[in-house]
């Protein structure tokens, strides 16, 4: 059985990813969120459910412990919930992380709203950690599944890509978490 923790699990990209993942065979999932309530009654199903603050330390060693794989979606101080993450991940010795970041953080200059997704990147790869990180194009709601994905130093290109493509992206990396070890991605629809 895979233990995979999903931080940020209220968010609109995750609940595409809790319902790609529960399609998988012999996962045992765990939502971490704020405010549990704020879950959809068919995201929290079959699931273990945690309240806590990305921004606690505690509550975030507490989440992650015993876990395979920890799924990050998270909004706000991103520098210090991704430097909580890691320090836990490294005292748990849990190993695979999977972060969502945002696409244009290695253009210049950088766009001031782009900084907490670049800073976010920049922790989780001088982590030491087996990581995925992946800066998608905007979200959109489209009933599809089509992406192209682009390595961190390659122009990125394609378009808005659906929030069900990304969760189909992450269902396979969880699956098989051998994939896109060490990598950063540009994910988007192509064009």
């Amino acid at each position: 059985m895979k233990k995979v923790l999903i931080i940020g699990a209220t968010g609109s990209l995750a609940e595409y990813v809790i319902e790609a993942i529960k399609e998988l065979k012999n996962i045992e999932l765990t939502l971490f969120a704020r405010n549990k309530n704020r879950l959809s009654k068919t995201s929290g199903e079959g699931c273990a459910v945690m309240e806590g603050d990305a921004m606690n330390y505690a509550d975030v060693k507490k989440a992650i412990t015993g876990q395979d794989i920890v799924y990050v979606n998270l909004a706000g101080n991103l520098e210090a919930m991704a430097n909580n993450i890691v320090k836990a991940m490294q005292e748990t010795g849990v190993k695979r992380i999977i972060a969502i970041s945002s696409i244009g953080i290695y253009q210049t200059p950088l766009k001031p709203v782009l900084m907490p997704y670049r800073k976010l990147a920049d922790v989780i790869e001088a982590s030491g950690l087996e990581y995925t990180i992946l800066r998608p194009d905007w979200f959109t709601n489209t009933n599809e599944i089509d992406y192209a994905l682009t390595k961190k130093g390659e122009p990125e290109k394609g378009s808005a890509i659906s929030r069900k493509s990304i969760a189909a992206f992450i269902a396979t990396i969880i699956e098989s978490p051998e994939l896109y070890k060490k990598e950063n991605l540009s994910i988007s629809k192509p064009n």
